[in-house]
C-alpha cells in the first residue's frame, strides 16, 4: 500500500510501517501492518498537536511582546497547517475506504 494517493501526500513513517521484508510475499500477520499502521498515525496525530501547540505558543510570545521575531511565528504556523491538512487528508482516505468496505455486498 503506497499513500502517495492521499492528496499527493507522502510520508517516510508510514510507508516504512507498511512496507514488508519481501514486497512479493503475502503478509501472514496483517494484524501487525494494521497495527503498525494505526501506531504511525497515531504518532502523526501527536505529533501534528505538538506543531498546533508550538503555532499558539508563538503567538502568545508576539501577542505579549516577548519576541519580535515574526520569522518564526511563521514558520510555526505552516509547520501546523500542513499537518493539520495531512492529518485531515489521512482522516478523509480513511473515511473513504471505510464506507467502500461497509457498501461490499455479501
Amino acid at each position: 500500500m503506497d499513500i502517495t494517493s492521499l492528496y499527493n501526500v507522502s510520508s517516510g513513517v508510514i510507508k516504512n510501517a507498511l512496507q514488508t521484508e519481501d514486497p512479493g510475499k503475502v503478509n501472514d500477520t496483517s494484524s501487525d501492518a494494521f497495527g503498525g499502521f494505526l501506531s504511525a498515525a497515531m504518532d502523526n496525530i501527536t505529533q501534528a498537536n505538538a506543531y498546533i501547540s508550538d503555532a499558539e505558543d508563538e503567538k502568545v510570545k508576539l501577542a505579549m511582546g516577548e519576541t519580535e521575531n515574526t520569522h518564526d511565528l511563521t514558520i510555526a504556523l505552516q509547520k501546523a497547517s500542513a499537518a493539520i491538512s495531512y492529518t485531515v487528508a489521512i482522516r478523509d482516505k480513511f473515511l473513504e475506504s471505510y464506507r467502500t468496505i461497509m457498501n461490499i455486498q455479501i
